[in-house]
């Protein structure tokens, strides 16, 4: 098949819309399909670029004041035109509903190719980071997702990664007449695995090897709740000598260091910015906790990435992710930004390792159940059956 994905995140942006979008295009490209990404240019000018087995059409971009290191295409259609003409693709798989993916909606209509939509935002991941807007929150929300109801609703196929997210947006998808299903991002097992930490990484990063390590990876921006975390890991230290270590940057890092060394365990974490692919499995297997305070998460690959290593997770009871951590049996989960009740749960679990074992087996047997290949098999069996009723009609 030729299948184009149309993404407003995009590798090397760092996210979980960006990480699923480069899976889904290696891997459907790995099985032979000719695959083809329009994604927003790094450096603002178009270009194209391979990644492996797949080209990549960088569309001008601009930067997107509210992310570090996000661009965003404004006015893409002209390009996407002519991409898209010249690609003829089969079936067309759109990942936001931004610049791109309104103009590859409206070309790929136009053209009568089918086309997916898969639904990775949540309006919150947006208005956390723009604090002005705060007052107008929850009518710009309702604004937002009425929104992005009428963009699915013009896909032939509308998917997103958790029953969860399809539960949350139910009052806005019930008056759509395409087909929605539960497809998980999936993760490849085959990287994130457990297995023995090298040394060389706790060398690299300054890390202790003689206690243990709470664990979060992710953006540091508004909308992880990273400071009920740092809160958390406070009260924690008070009763067991543990280590925090926070992977990503975004706009919340200096804020958050002001935060630690207020509460005075600014010795105790370690902010490692950016990490490497290489170095990203091995540094989830030095987590000893993976901990998630993010409320606006309709997945967290981030999540089942620790999982699959082996790790128990604690996380916020919001979002989809009930779902990947299971209350008493992989973790735990906490109400919305109690960094008490947060605490709580990661010393029960740092000071019980008969439970910490069998909450790290049942991580393990969860992650399998997202193998990406799973995801992959799903994928092609839907567009097969688009291309197939498309032609029928």
């Amino acid at each position: 098949m030729k299948i184009l994905i149309a993404a407003d995140l995009y590798w090397p942006t760092l996210n979980g819309v960006a990480t699923a979008s480069r899976s889904l295009a290696k891997g459907l490209a790995a099985r032979g399909h000719e695959v083809v990404v329009i994604a927003p240019s790094q450096v603002g000018k178009k270009h194209r670029e391979r990644d492996g087995d797949y080209l990549i059409e960088r569309t001008t971009s601009l930067p997107f004041p509210f992310y570090q290191n996000f661009r965003i295409s404004l006015t893409p259609q002209r390009e996407i035109k002519k991409i898209i003409s010249k690609f003829q693709p089969d079936v067309i798989h759109i990942q936001m509903v931004m610049g791109i993916g309104r103009a590859t909606l409206q070309t790929g209509s136009k053209l009568d190719v089918p086309i997916v939509s898969t639904n990775h935002a949540m309006p919150e991941n947006l208005l956390d980071n723009i604090r002005m807007l705060a007052p107008f929150a929850k009518p710009i929300n309702t604004m937002l997702e009425s929104y992005g109801a009428r963009f699915h609703s013009s896909a032939d196929y509308v998917t997103t990664p958790t029953q969860s997210a399809i539960d949350m947006f139910a009052h806005k998808m019930k008056d759509m007449e395409v087909p929605v299903e539960a497809v998980s991002n999936g993760i490849d097992l085959s990287v994130f695995s457990p297995d023995t930490p090298s040394q060389k990484l706790y060398t690299k990063y300054r890390l202790p090897t003689d206690r243990p390590v709470l664990l979060y990876v992710g953006r540091l921006d508004a909308e992880k709740h990273l400071s009920v975390l740092i809160q958390a890991a406070a009260k924690v230290i008070q009763k067991i000598d543990a280590h925090l270590l926070i992977v990503g940057q975004g706009n919340e890092r200096s804020r958050l260091g002001e935060l630690a060394r207020g509460l005075g365990i600014e010795h105790k974490i370690t902010f490692t910015g950016k990490v490497s692919n290489e170095d990203l499995p091995q540094i989830y297997r030095i987590g000893t906790v993976f901990c998630m305070p993010s409320p606006a998460e309709l997945q967290s690959i981030v999540m089942l990435e620790a999982m699959a290593t082996g790790s128990p997770v604690v996380a916020v009871n919001a979002g989809a992710l009930a779902e990947l951590c299971h209350d008493g049996k992989n973790g735990y989960l906490f109400k919305y930004d109690d960094d008490s009740m947060m605490a709580a749960a990661i010393v029960k679990i740092l000071t019980n390792p008969k439970l910490r074992a069998k909450m790290l087996k049942e991580s393990l047997a969860i992650a399998k159940t997202h193998d990406i290949n799973y995801t992959l098999d799903r994928f092609e069996a839907i567009y097969k059956k688009l291309i197939k009723d498309k032609k029928a009609n």
